[in-house]
């Protein structure tokens, strides 16, 4: 059955004159599972449980981070795993989950593929099938609950060895038809070789699934190029630098490989140095089709509607560019033809209202 899609909150329209972003229906593609964590969530769950947070995830928070070099994504993965540590008890999933259906349903959210390693919490949640079916039955409940689509996308850790990222391909396909809709490949694009976690991406192609690995934000179009021929990508994670050669990118467009761009996490990692510097108008410009997604609020402070927004601030987007944006984000998501349909008739409904 298609999933219904429901107003997120009743439009209250900015006085700026442009349209509000948060009534803007849109599809969120790239958000990590701790990483979606509300940073009260994490204050808490921390403080029942007597752990002891850095002050990078206190009264430092968000934190200042780099990736630069090994160091500074050392650190980025530190704060992550620590955040992780958090997640103890069958509740606390479920809330994770439906905060994050929450927050994005209050941004306009209509449609969230969450992103997640089980072999992360395999330990605590008695193995990675026990853990998914964990996740999966929060996902169909906060769905529900909350009242947008959401499906899950399992992704491999480049940094372990690929026959781990094969287990997890096997895993995905096992749930093609319960909820798991992709298979991609995350942590740190310089460590490893891409192409040896080929043989895990057949597997997860042979299920039917979409295939969604990182690639182009910490390496430059060679590390699109890879996941391009040897991991037959249907979305890049990022995928950002591909501006960076415009014959790869015309090739990406022909494709119909979509980039789920994440403009706050890349300069907050250093990839550019402000927003002004993404390349977002290249992008557009060439026929890309793009997915803004939040990544890791928990440690970027940043959420879904404000990659919108300081995309607008920057490039002044028009509100028909927004939409644009918005639309791609719908057609690169694994949602059904139906919930398709009527999530583009909301955008062309709110591109109908007047601005405020």
């Amino acid at each position: 059955m298609p999933f219904e899609t429901v107003a997120a909150q009743p439009p209250q329209e900015p006085s700026s004159g442009h349209r509000d972003l948060t009534a803007l229906p849109k599809a969120h593609l790239h958000l990590h599972f701790t990483g979606s964590m509300r940073h009260g969530t994490l204050l808490e769950l921390a403080e029942r449980d007597g752990i002891s947070l850095p002050d990078a995830l206190v009264t430092e928070w968000p934190p200042t981070l780099s990736a630069a070099d090994e160091k500074g994504w050392f650190r980025f993965q530190r704060l992550y795993d620590v955040a992780r540590s958090v997640l103890r008890t069958e509740a606390d999933v479920r809330r994770l989950v439906h905060e994050a259906a929450e927050d994005d349903q209050r941004d306009g959210g209509r449609w969230l593929e969450i992103q997640v390693d089980p072999s992360g919490y395999a330990a605590k949640f008695g193995g990675i099938t026990a853990f998914t079916d964990l996740v999966l039955d929060a996902v169909a409940e906060a769905s529900r609950d909350v009242g947008i689509g959401m499906a899950v996308v399992i992704a491999a850790n480049r940094t372990r060895h690929p026959l781990d990222a094969r287990t997890l391909a096997r895993l995905a396909a096992q749930y093609a038809d319960r909820g798991v809709v992709g298979f991609g490949l995350s942590n740190d694009e310089r460590r490893g070789r891409t192409a040896d976690f080929a043989p895990a991406f057949r597997i997860a192609e042979r299920a039917g699934l979409l295939l969604a690995p990182h690639g182009g934000e910490l390496l430059g179009p060679d590390s699109v190029r890879t996941c391009v021929e040897e991991l037959h990508a249907d979305r890049l994670g990022h995928g950002v630098r591909v501006a960076e050669d415009p014959a790869l990118l015309d090739r990406v467009v022909e494709k119909g490989i979509a980039l789920e761009l994440c403009p706050v996490s890349n300069v907050a990692l250093g990839v550019y140095s402000d927003l002004t510097s993404v390349p977002l108008p290249e992008l557009m410009a060439a026929g890309a089709q793009i997915a803004l997604g939040a990544d890791d609020p928990l440690l970027f402070g940043s959420r879904l509607g404000a990659q919108y927004a300081t995309m607008r601030a920057a490039h002044e987007l028009t509100d028909e560019q927004l939409a644009s944006l918005a639309r791609s984000s719908i057609h690169a998501s694994r949602a059904d033809d139906a919930t398709k349909a009527g999530l583009l008739t909301e955008i062309d409904a709110w591109l109908g209202r007047m601005p405020g």
